[in-house]
């Protein structure tokens, strides 16, 4: 069967990113096994193996479908304001930071940005709420039946991460990224270079739409050490 290797300008020459297709992922799967299989004669000592990170918070049963979500009137107002690809631009997914942090501090985080595109700062919002709603991935490109749910951030990346990785022997890291070429590490075993791995990740080899690969394997096909793999 082929394989499709993604290469992106601007990486160290010999970084290729393999995406591994898998079945759907479901509430308590073991993350283990199913890496394994979909990686075996894939993933080799000194790879890279990226897990999304929707798919190990959906594993770990951290989601909410949102019809058990009721929006507050403030949830609709804010979520209205939000770009249409923001995480927070539905209102269920706004009341879950409301609930996280607070009507008080979301008000402040409110006038705070007003100030500060006066001012000619803008993003103080997400800024100062970021932790809440970096946690939060709308339902926006979510496979069925997951499409209507808000999934919340995986629990202990670093340790997930940290797990697999003395299991399938290579190095493994969970990741955010999405299609505005935004990538984050939240969790990665050791001996990673996080910074390059998160711009080897922000071409999103994932896919946000219907591409079914939560798993990719970054190799190193270049001479020398692996940069990926040597502790920043």
């Amino acid at each position: 069967m082929s394989r499709l290797v993604i290469t992106r300008e601007g990486l160290p020459r010999g970084i290729v990113a393999l995406p591994v297709r898998t079945r759907l992922i479901g509430p308590g799967d073991d993350l283990l096994t199913l890496a394994r299989e979909a990686t075996n004669g894939i993933a080799c000592d000194g790879d890279v193996l990226c897990i999304a990170e929707t798919a190990v918070a959906i594993a770990q049963g951290r989601f909410v479908p949102a019809e058990y979500i009721r929006p507050s009137r403030l949830a609709f107002a804010l979520s209205r304001r939000a770009g249409a690809l923001a995480t927070v631009a539905q209102p269920e997914s706004m009341q879950l930071v409301i609930d996280d942090v607070g009507t008080a501090k979301v008000l402040f985080a409110v006038a705070a940005s007003a100030l500060g595109r006066v001012l000619g700062r803008r993003g103080l919002f997400y800024e100062i709420l970021g932790e809440a709603i970096a946690a939060i991935d709308g339902y926006t490109g979510t496979l069925p039946p997951y499409e209507r749910a808000i999934v919340l951030g995986p629990a202990q990346p670093d340790e997930v991460s940290e797990q697999l990785a003395q299991a399938l022997r290579c190095h493994v890291a969970v990741i955010d990224a999405n299609d505005l070429e935004k990538a984050h590490v939240l969790g990665a075993s050791g001996g990673i270079n996080r910074a390059l791995l998160q711009e080897a990740m922000r071409s999103n080899p994932h896919g946000n739409a219907d591409q079914q690969t939560p798993l990719v394997v970054l190799k190193w096909r270049g001479s020398g050490p692996n940069p990926l793999a040597e502790a920043a």
